[in-house]
């Protein structure tokens, strides 16, 4: 499937515009269903609407078992273990910002294993750049690092999920940039969804009720969800490591909290300090020294 070259130079912005709204699904949708519950549906609607959209336009399927299985395996850790540890570490307590943190450091570890495992050279001024990049994350959270009153077993509780996620997130990129680079976004998104509803499902059946109250909010959440993040960003996120480095595609994780912060601000009257639009200024900077090294 061809793509626009028009669409090719937004891909970067409008990645970074999509992923940044997760937060609104998680802020509609967590009230009224287990997160992994809420999972499991988002993942049955993805499944039946790429299964749909790849059979009408008779899109093609990987030509081996083995191309698929790479697929699929990257479906497990960028769908399965990412989102369950975003959505887990949400639901468990831990404040917003302390997640953004510790998911933050996923374009320094991409960066590290790139150049291990990959190949990839990392300049000095991507590291630069990778570097400000953390700090001018860790400025814009920082107002919302409140954790007083937990103890480290409660914080172990709250941070498990979270450092799951960005295990899911570091090695799915560097696993897709090796092993399955290219692939349709139609049927690869069917591959890489359905064994993570599979693994979510059956984790869910255990550990969860699985009760889901069907209130507006929630069904508004779930379509959200499915249709910006899941179709929409997801797709965007592999045609940006089909195209570029790993570091380069790392590196524009950066630009999400700040992207978050000023949607916060305007959709919902979140405060906005000094402090963090500094640190919006310092993330771009790093960003954009990252992906011109």
């Amino acid at each position: 499937m061809r793509i626009p070259p028009v669409l090719q130079r937004l891909t970067p912005a409008l990645f970074v515009l999509l992923w940044s709204t997760g937060f609104i699904g998680a802020k509609y949708g967590l009230p009224y269903a287990e997160p992994l519950t809420f999972l499991v549906a988002r993942y049955v609607l993805v499944v039946l609407c790429m299964l749909s959209l790849a059979l009408a336009m008779r899109a093609p399927w990987p030509a081996s078992p083995r191309a698929a299985f790479h697929i699929g395996v990257t479906g497990l850790l960028v769908q399965a273990l990412y989102l369950g540890g975003v959505f887990m570490s949400i639901h468990r307590g831990l404040p917003a910002g302390v997640s953004a943190l510790v998911v933050g450091m996923q374009p320094l570890l991409t960066a590290l294993g790139a150049g291990l495992l990959l190949g990839e050279r990392v300049s000095r001024q991507q590291w630069i750049g990778l570097a400000l990049g953390f700090a001018g994350v860790s400025l814009v959270v920082s107002s919302k690092m409140t954790i007083d009153g937990v103890s480290a077993a409660e914080l172990g509780y709250m941070l498990t999920p979270a450092f799951a996620a960005l295990l899911g997130i570091t090695v799915g990129t560097l696993y897709q940039k090796r092993h399955c680079p290219r692939f349709d976004l139609r049927t690869g998104s069917v591959i890489q969804f359905l064994p993570s509803l599979a693994v979510t499902a059956l984790i869910a059946s255990q550990t969860e009720t699985m009760h889901i109250e069907w209130t507006g909010d929630f069904v508004f959440a779930l379509l959200w969800l499915v249709l910006v993040l899941s179709l929409g960003a997801i797709s965007l996120l592999n045609l940006l490591i089909r195209s570029g480095s790993a570091v380069n595609v790392a590196s524009l994780f950066y630009l999400t909290p700040p992207t978050t912060a000023l949607i916060a601000w305007a959709m919902f009257g979140e405060t906005l300090s000094m402090l963090a639009l500094a640190g919006m200024a310092v993330a771009v900077a790093g960003v954009w020294l990252a992906r011109k090294g």
